[in-house]
C-alpha cells in the first residue's frame, strides 16, 4: 500500500506555499493529481485530500469502526482539554454529544434570534459615517459576545470583557502554536508556550468560576443558556458532566463558534458588496421578510468561502478510500473546499449566486461547512442562525464600501481559511433607523437611546 501522488518538494515550503494560498494551492493540486492527493505538511505529516463526492459520503455515513476523527484532531487536546468533543472517539464521543446536542437543536435555538439581533444593533450602532471598520475584528466582538450570552450565560458587561480578554488572549497565542509540538511546550516564562500555559491558567480559572457560580443558582432550571442546561444534562446512567469536562465543552463551543463565525460574516460582507445586485436582493428580501434568500446567501457564503478547507480522519486499520487503498494511520481530509468548487456540483463555482440554493436542490455530501455524519459541527444551527440574523440588521442599518478593489486573499490562520486583512470597509452613511429593523420588535435608535 502506497499513499497517492501529490506536490513534492520539502514539506516546509508546501506549508509555506499552503498557508499564503491555501485554495489557490488546493485548487492547483486538484487539476494536477485528481480527486485523491496527499500532502505533506509541517507538524501535521502526510495527509490525503479526498475531493470525491461519494468517497466522502461513504467516510461521512459508512462504517465509522475504523476511522477516528477525534485522533485526527489530538493536536487541539493542549488548548480545547481532553474532554472535549473534537478530541473523543468511540462511546465517550457519542455520551458527550447526546449531552451537548439537545441546547443546539430547534427552538432552543431559534429563542437566541433576539439576542443576536440585539448584539449586533448595539454594535452597528457605533459605526459612523467616514470611519473604517475591519469587519472580521467587529464581527468577532460581536460573536464572542453571543457566545457569552447564549452558551455561557453571561450578560454583565465588566464579566463578559474579562472572559473576552482572557479567552481571547488564549486563542490568538493558540493559532500561531498549533502546528508545533515543541512551540506549545512550556519551555519557560519568555518561550511561546510558556506564555500560553500562563494565559490558558487565567482562562480556566475564570471559566470554573462561572461553572462553580452557575451551580449555586436556585433558579437554574428556569434559565436558557447552554452551560446551564448542561448542568442538568444526564447521560443513560444519570451522570452529569463533571467541571473539567464542562471546561473542555465550553472552550471547545467558543474556539469552534466564535472566531470560525465571525469569518464567514466578514466573508458575507466581502461577497455581497463585491457581486453586482447582491446587496439590492439581500435588502428587499430584508424589507419583505424573505428569510430563504437570507439564509442562501449563509449557504453560498459558506459553498465559496468555507472556514475549514478539509475534516480530518485517521485510519485504524487499511481502508479503501475513492479506489485507493490506505494503509492503518493514514490521515484522510474530505476536502471541504474542493467539493465546494466542483463544477459539476455548482455550476459557475467560483460566482457568488446565493439563488442556487432556492433554485436548485443540491447534491446530498456536496455542501459540508460544518462535516458531516456523527461528526457534524454541533453548532451549526446556531452559526447560520447568527449569519441570518447580523445580516438581517447590518445590511440596511449602514452604507458600506469596501477599501481595495480586489478580493481579500484567503490565507491560513491556524487551521482556518480567513481574510488576510479581515475584509477592511468604510462606512460612507447611515440609512434610516427603522431601516434595519425589519420584522424587529425593537429598533435601533431604541437600542442606542437605552
Amino acid at each position: 500500500m502506497s499513499l497517492p501522488p501529490g506536490p513534492r518538494g520539502p514539506a516546509a515550503l508546501t506549508t509555506a506555499l499552503f498557508a499564503h494560498r491555501p485554495l489557490r494551492m488546493l485548487h492547483r493540486w486538484h487539476r494536477r493529481y485528481g480527486d485523491v492527493f496527499t500532502v505533506h505538511l509541517t507538524g501535521f505529516g502526510a495527509g490525503v485530500y479526498v475531493a470525491d463526492p461519494l468517497a466522502i459520503k461513504e467516510l461521512f455515513t459508512g462504517d465509522q469502526s475504523d476511522l477516528l476523527a477525534g485522533e485526527a484532531n489530538s493536536f487541539l487536546t493542549p488548548i480545547l482539554g481532553k474532554h472535549s468533543v473534537l478530541v473523543l472517539d468511540g462511546p465517550e464521543h457519542l455520551r458527550h454529544r447526546r449531552l451537548l446536542l439537545p441546547p443546539f437543536q430547534g427552538s432552543r435555538v431559534t429563542s437566541y434570534r433576539d439576542t443576536i439581533r440585539e448584539i449586533a444593533e448595539r454594535e452597528v450602532v457605533r459605526w459612523q459615517p467616514g470611519e473604517q471598520v475591519v469587519l472580521r475584528a467587529r464581527m468577532r466582538a460581536l460573536t464572542f459576545e453571543v457566545i457569552c450570552r447564549a452558551v455561557f450565560g453571561v450578560t454583565e458587561p465588566a464579566r463578559v470583557e474579562r472572559l473576552r480578554q482572557a479567552l481571547g488572549a488564549v486563542l490568538d497565542t493558540a493559532n500561531v502554536l498549533l502546528v508545533s509540538d515543541l512551540l506549545r511546550k512550556d519551555l519557560g516564562a519568555w518561550s511561546p508556550g510558556g506564555r500560553l500555559a500562563r494565559r490558558l491558567r487565567v482562562a480556566d480559572e475564570l471559566l470554573y468560576e462561572e461553572i462553580a457560580e452557575r451551580r449555586k443558582l436556585a433558579d437554574i432550571a428556569d434559565r436558557d443558556d447552554v452551560l446551564s442546561l448542561l448542568l442538568q444534562a444526564r447521560d443513560e446512567d444519570g451522570q452529569g458532566l463533571s467541571d473539567e469536562e464542562l471546561r473542555d465543552e465550553l472552550f471547545t463551543m467558543l474556539a469552534a463558534g466564535h472566531e470560525t463565525t465571525a469569518t464567514a460574516l466578514a466573508f458575507a460582507f466581502e461577497l455581497i458588496l463585491r457581486t453586482p445586485g447582491a446587496l439590492d436582493r439581500a435588502r428587499t428580501a430584508i424589507e419583505e421578510g424573505d428569510d430563504e434568500h437570507l439564509d442562501a446567501i449563509g449557504r453560498e457564503t459558506l459553498r465559496l468561502r468555507p472556514v475549514l478547507d478539509a475534516a480530518e480522519r485517521t485510519l485504524t486499520r487499511p481502508r479503501l478510500v475513492a479506489g485507493w487503498k490506505l494503509p492503518a494511520g493514514a490521515k484522510v481530509y474530505p476536502a471541504i473546499a474542493l467539493i465546494h468548487h466542483r463544477a459539476d456540483l455548482y455550476p459557475d463555482p467560483q460566482a457568488f449566486r446565493p439563488e442556487r440554493f432556492t433554485e436548485d436542490d443540491t447534491v446530498a455530501y456536496s455542501w459540508l461547512p460544518f462535516g458531516g455524519g456523527i461528526r457534524r459541527c454541533i453548532g451549526a444551527a446556531l452559526a447560520q442562525l447568527e449569519l441570518v440574523e447580523v445580516l438581517r440588521v447590518i445590511l440596511p442599518a449602514v452604507d458600506l464600501r469596501l477599501v481595495g478593489d480586489r478580493p481579500d486573499p484567503v490565507v491560513l490562520r491556524g487551521i482556518t481559511l480567513s481574510p488576510k486583512h479581515g475584509v477592511r470597509a468604510e462606512v460612507v452613511r447611515r440609512r434610516r433607523p427603522e431601516a434595519g429593523t425589519a420584522g424587529s420588535s425593537r429598533s435601533t435608535s431604541s437600542v442606542a437611546l437605552r
